[in-house]
């Protein structure tokens, strides 16, 4: 791949770059897409496909993380991907296994709150990873999706911190008709789990309707309090966290308004979801 992408460079094609962790969804294509755009009919598109152990916690759900590579291989060439970066766990963290990895990147500000906070070895795993593949693919710019805020907020960082030579793009978050985010994690959401899983973007509307009717600033806490009693209404949804903060520096806002954003994590049964907006 690191040939490859040099030898694209020496003929000043452009290379633009989509990590995924697979079972490829509407929103993955869209960041595609988005990718083609930019880097021309003449660019090479670059989808990697790796289900990163290190930015899971030993609680969560590695092991049956979905994955059918066929099917994303299929979707990739409908969608006009030049090149798909497959690796195994031994080529991305060689010698891990008998103890001899022993190199992380690590964000210090911005990942501490929200999902760091909650899942506390998370963005080590997901900055060291995007490091490797930026080395590796050798992008001229990469892209993100939305649905991620902190994240793409902390490889924004990242890239600027550590002087990666490209871009990141982050694009919208792409939704179910009934305003569910698009995930790969939304295959859980068996029999009418998936019906309360709207929660989520049904607190994002009621948040944004509250900001719009104040005539002044909110208090976040009680606004908090109100969203987390609409999301618990459901049976099997449970709040993990709901914050609103500073869309620039992720800086907790006591007071919400018009451009703070929110961010919240909710279980529904046994499945994590995560949404965001701008309100």
């Amino acid at each position: 791949m690191q040939r490859l992408a040099r030898r694209w460079h020496s003929q000043n094609i452009r290379i633009g770059f989509v990590p995924t962790m697979g079972y490829l969804h509407e929103g993955h294509l869209s960041l595609v897409q988005r990718a083609r755009r930019l880097v021309g009919p003449r660019g090479q598109v670059v989808v990697s496909i790796y289900v990163n152990p290190t930015q899971f916690g030993p609680t969560e759900d590695l092991s049956r993380y979905p994955r059918d590579f066929m099917r994303d291989a299929q979707l990739c060439r409908e969608a006009g991907v030049d090149v798909i970066f497959f690796p195994s766990d031994d080529q991305m963290y060689p010698g891990k296994a008998a103890g001899l990895y022993s190199t992380y990147v690590v964000e210090e500000v911005l990942s501490q709150s929200m999902e760091g906070a909650s899942r506390p070895t998370h963005f080590r795993g997901v900055t060291t990873i995007v490091a490797k593949l930026f080395n590796i693919v050798l992008p001229d710019v990469a892209v993100f999706g939305a649905k991620d805020f902190q994240q793409a907020a902390i490889i924004q960082r990242m890239v600027r911190d550590l002087n990666f030579p490209l871009k990141v793009v982050v694009a919208p978050t792409m939704r179910e008709p009934d305003g569910l985010a698009k995930s790969s994690r939304n295959k859980y959401l068996v029999g009418d789990l998936r019906a309360q899983a709207i929660a989520l973007w049904q607190a994002i509307q009621t948040a944004q309707e509250s900001v719009r009717a104040a005539s002044a600033p909110v208090n976040a806490a009680r606004l908090r309090k109100k969203l987390q009693q609409q999301i618990e209404r459901h049976p099997d949804a449970r709040v993990d966290y709901i914050e609103f903060f500073a869309p620039d520096t992720l800086q907790p806002a006591p007071q919400v308004q018009r451009g703070t954003h929110l961010a919240l994590a909710v279980f529904i049964g046994k499945t994590r979801l995560i949404d965001n907006a701008s309100l």
